[in-house]
């Protein structure tokens, strides 16, 4: 998957201009970086908030697999709210964040945030929403132009761009200088260059015609 794929567009029309979840389970989630950190005051709080259940990780925010929040997303249904001490123990990246409070979104539930005080499920919390499709829309649009401009740069300064070739041009002119020598088969020619015969036909096509050379010097019965 590629960056921007990740960045899937939030619809800002119709029912997104609704608070989003309420009437259903308040469910924490909370997240340290070590397993040397407490987790008690992020779980205070939520229970505070009146989360009748909390989901924690001890992980890095750079760690792709969190399983708990993976069980906590799973356990939710619509109307539920998920709710957590600050948006940093959330998202690994404004990016995963995005694409976090995106699913929610689309599956009905709610969003809080008790730090920076983001209630989805309320009137005013239906801006959290536009705040974030316009985020997303902003760092989409700096992967794009930032991949052209990288890509343009690039060209200009005569790199070659895509995939490398199978064969160098140094190996070709080895694969040439062997086959001048009769006693080396197609065979020992990839073996000694580390390619496999496919890729040696590819790019020095003259082998083709040597192994009908071969041919046609064999007497017919």
């Amino acid at each position: 998957m590629t960056d921007t794929d990740a960045l899937e567009p939030l619809s800002l029309d119709g029912d997104a201009l609704d608070p989003i979840g309420g009437g259903g389970a308040l469910i924490g989630y909370a997240r340290v970086s070590t397993r040397d950190q407490n987790l008690d005051r992020q779980t205070r709080a939520l229970k505070g908030a009146g989360c009748k259940k909390v989901f924690s990780d001890k992980k890095s925010g750079k760690d792709v697999e969190r399983e708990q929040l993976a069980a906590c997303l799973d356990y939710m249904r619509t109307g539920d709210t998920l709710v957590v001490a600050s948006l940093d123990r959330l998202g690994r990246s404004l990016q995963d964040l995005i694409s976090i409070v995106a699913d929610l979104r689309r599956r009905g539930i709610g969003f809080r945030s008790l730090h920076e005080a983001l209630d989805t499920t309320t009137p005013g919390g239906r801006l959290v929403f536009h705040v974030f499709a316009a985020l997303a829309e902003f760092i989409r649009e700096l992967i794009v132009d930032g991949t052209h401009e990288g890509l343009a740069a690039a060209r200009a300064r005569g790199q070659r761009l895509g995939r490398p070739p199978a064969m160098s041009d140094e190996q070709v002119r080895q694969a040439r200088a062997l086959l001048t020598r009769p006693d080396e088969s197609v065979s020992s020619i990839a073996r000694l260059l580390g390619i496999s015969r496919t890729t040696l036909y590819k790019h020095v096509p003259e082998l083709a015609m040597r192994g009908r050379s071969v041919l046609e010097e064999i007497p017919r019965r």
